[in-house]
């Protein structure tokens, strides 16, 4: 997967095609979402960061995660590289 055509604010969604955020950046093989799209709580005015390999295409100006919307978040990380 070439991140070329990845670029920013791209809308990032899941594969049943549910937003799950926007692209920031992309860098050191994992999306930068965008820190308006970082949740509630704690998790909230701070950048995730989603790995590339859960990428299954870009589709004009969205990339489609393979997995549903629901559990791609799960697997959102920190800066740092832990889970969320």
């Amino acid at each position: 997967m070439t991140t070329n055509n990845i670029v920013q604010n791209m809308e990032v969604i899941g594969a049943d095609g549910v937003h799950v955020g926007t692209v920031d950046g992309v860098a050191n093989g994992r999306i930068r979402l965008a820190k308006g799209d970082s949740g509630e709580g704690q998790h909230k005015g701070h950048a995730h960061f989603i790995d590339l390999g859960l990428i299954a295409d870009v589709e004009g100006k969205r990339v489609r995660l393979s997995a549903n919307a629901a559990v791609a978040v799960t697997f959102e990380e920190e800066q740092s590289g832990k889970p969320v």
